[in-house]
């Protein structure tokens, strides 16, 4: 029965190194990362699971002492602290996307493997190498678009760029990563039939890499777009002068990006983008871990280096196939800690990492005995479900996390399936449907903010689709009051289940903005919810835009080009900031002032556009001093728009628990102040 149990592990062992980095499903929102964390944390669950039972069995616990033990426990608590006492909300730490399971799911891997017999070990090399060959062939038929015709697919499996890893940079990462393991395997394998085998599966690979390469080459469509290295830099001081023990939290770097990323940000392209991790991968873990996360880290690399001057300062007749494939393994490794300080990380190069941990480990193998001694009255020794008491006192409690890990997970699956009915189903304009299943996933997980975001934005148009009715009934206008206090009860959730990001915020300042013309008061709740969106993402520079309309349509001018100048300072060469600044100007009779910033709007504008005609336009009649015509904006110059009037008269009270939540109390962000006049 144990030698059963023992196989079976090893084998949920390869299925969930081999799987991980190659399992798709699109059952969930994200058909690429979703999949991986369950087939890592569960894989990893059933074989501590049966480690756990054969511990009882046999009354004796096996495992391996290695050189990275130290490092991978330190990093594995740190992960576990930051998200337990940082992370405002947990479920994104845990579950969805779950990088501290990734973490604690690779860390209890690595001890897994730290425990295999040397031949087993290089079975799991092989394992690895197999992992990498097929996400090559994936790679290659989606180039050659072989996908494309085979209708079963889901349509992005079909997409010529298409790998299980989601983009190509990820891919080529893990490739480079996997290849030396090959080379090796090919080098020590004897059996001429496995070699050639060997090679092809690296030709393969190689080829996987090329392709890979060549889609991220400068003008190609993969060609990636990174956060620069001086704004992730920024972004880890200023989290550490805030955190500098366990940093921003595990899956809280957006927030901490939001917050801390410099004025510079905004001068590069990418400054209207938000990054939910740094430049690479060191500068991620330090953020959202602080120094603690960064000491293990450290250690690693410092063993990582030790190791490497000891193996290359061999002889070369002292390195045997088995040293070699060790060398090959400490250079796969080596590859991808460079590799890290480069790039960021996904799901499978954590696994991997750890996986490379374990092999170049060169672990002590040592035998726990939990078994007791009965003896009868003779003092005889005796056997009984007693003696395995101790066994059951370390196995038990495993056992029970495991379950409880398992019902909790599963439900936050199920929701996440639910929530991706409700997408397909808005996508074919099924509203009724979306609601539903969008309620069935809040109801099955409360805890993700996207479901009452999404929940709040289905109520806003199903609202809208009411009044939009020629004639509103009593029973009209009750359906719209439920509607609309629905939605604001959602879009407040978002901010409560994580009132540190700024995009709640907005998400609840858009709400208000939009029952504005249905209620009375929801103006005023925009300006306040707004103002908080801004301070948590102090540069942007289209969250003050934002606000600066709301006081627009509200006719305070004052305070509108207050915003507008600010979103100038934010962002010097942004057109549609200087747009609005001459709209709100405009409008309180500073004609030159208008002018001006109008003239700036033509120098930015592209003059083959239509937003340089538009602005051409409007300097003319501001020239002319006459009021300017209406404007509708273009896809880039949008004017600041005027309050709509009521939807429905009269307009509906707001209820009493209308108001946006209490707004938290945070740290100083550096703010662009408008210069004196």
């Amino acid at each position: 029965m144990e030698n059963t149990l023992e196989k079976i592990e090893k084998i949920i062992l390869y299925a969930t190194v081999f799987l991980t980095p190659l399992v798709v499903l699109s059952v969930f929102p994200n058909p690429l990362s979703a999949p991986k964390l369950i087939v890592l944390s569960f894989g990893v669950g059933l074989a501590i699971l049966i480690k756990a039972i054969r511990v009882i069995l046999k009354g004796s616990l096996d495992f391996s002492v290695g050189k990275f033990d130290i490092s991978v426990l330190i990093l594995l608590i740190s992960y576990l602290a930051s998200s337990i006492l940082i992370t405002p909300n947990k479920m994104e730490a845990f579950f969805i996307p779950g990088t501290t399971t990734v973490i604690i799911a690779s860390a209890l891997l690595y001890f897994l493997v730290s425990g295999l017999k040397d031949k087993e070990q290089k079975t799991l090399s092989l394992v690895v190498f197999l992992s990498g060959v097929t996400l090559s062939i994936i790679s290659l038929l989606s180039f050659s678009k072989a996908f494309e015709y085979i209708p079963q697919l889901p349509a992005f499996m079909k997409d010529p760029l298409f790998n299980t890893l989601g983009r190509q940079l990820p891919s080529v990462i893990f490739l480079m990563a996997v290849l030396p393991l090959g080379i090796g395997l090919i080098v020590s394998q004897k059996e001429v039939a496995k070699k050639a085998f060997i090679a092809l599966a690296t030709v393969l690979l190689v080829l996987g890499i090329g392709i890979s390469i060549y889609n991220l080459l400068p003008g190609k469509p993969a060609e990636p777009r990174l956060l620069d290295f001086d704004t992730s830099w920024a972004v880890a001081i200023d989290t550490l002068k805030k955190s500098p023990i366990l940093g921003a939290g595990p899956g809280n770097y957006l927030t901490a990006f939001n917050q801390f990323k410099p004025l510079s940000y905004n001068q590069t392209d990418n400054w209207n983008l938000r990054f939910t991790s740094a430049r690479n991968f060191y500068l991620t873990a330090l953020t959202e871990t602080g120094f603690s996360g960064a000491v293990a880290l450290i250690f690693i690399l410092l063993e990582v280096y030790r190791r490497l001057r000891k193996i290359f300062g061999k002889n070369k007749n002292e390195l045997t196939n088995k040293t070699l494939i060790e060398n090959t393994t400490l250079i796969s490794l080596v590859i991808l800690l460079v590799s890290f300080i480069f790039f960021a990380a996904v799901q499978s190069h954590i696994m991997l990492l750890f996986i490379l941990l374990a092999l170049s480990s060169q672990g002590r193998r040592i035998k726990l005995n939990l078994s007791a001694q009965e003896t009868d009255e003779n003092n005889i020794l005796s056997s009984s479900l007693a003696t395995r008491l101790p066994a059951f006192l370390v196995s038990v409690p495993v056992i029970v996390a495991l379950i409880v890990f398992a019902v909790f997970s599963s439900r936050a699956l199920a929701a996440e399936a639910k929530y991706k009915k409700g997408l397909d189903a808005l996508v074919q304009n099924d509203g009724g449907t979306t609601y539903e299943l969008l309620r069935q996933a809040i109801n099955t997980n409360p805890y993700v903010d996207r479901y009452h975001a999404s929940y709040s934005q289905i109520n806003l148009a199903l609202a809208n689709t009411i009044a939009q009715n020629e004639d509103i009934t009593d029973q009209d206008r009750e359906t719209i009051t439920r509607l609309i206090e629905q939605a604001i009860r959602e879009a407040k959730a978002t901010v409560t289940l994580n009132p540190q990001r700024a995009g709640n915020w907005e998400v609840l300042a858009r709400t208000y903005q939009a029952i504005a013309p249905f209620a009375q008061g929801a103006d005023q709740f925009t300006i306040q919810t707004f103002g908080q969106a801004v301070a948590l993402d102090p540069i942007n520079p289209d969250l003050r835009i934002s606000l600066g309309g709301t006081f627009y349509a509200l006719g305070d001018y004052d305070n509108a080009i207050d915003a507008f100048k600010l979103a100038v300072l934010a962002k010097s060469d942004h057109a549609n900031a200087h747009y609005n600044l001459a709209f709100a100007y405009r409008e309180k009779g500073e004609i030159e002032k208008a002018i001006q910033e109008m003239t700036i709007v033509l120098s930015l504008a592209d003059k083959e556009t239509n937003d340089y005609e538009l602005a051409k336009t409007e300097l003319e009649s501001l020239e002319a001093r006459r009021p300017a015509a209406e404007t509708q904006g273009t896809d880039n110059l949008t004017p600041p728009q005027e309050a709509k009037p009521p939807v429905i008269e009269p307009p509906l009270e707001l209820p009493e628990d209308a108001e946006p939540p209490v707004v938290p109390t945070t740290s100083p962000s550096p703010t662009p102040t408008p210069t004196a006049e």
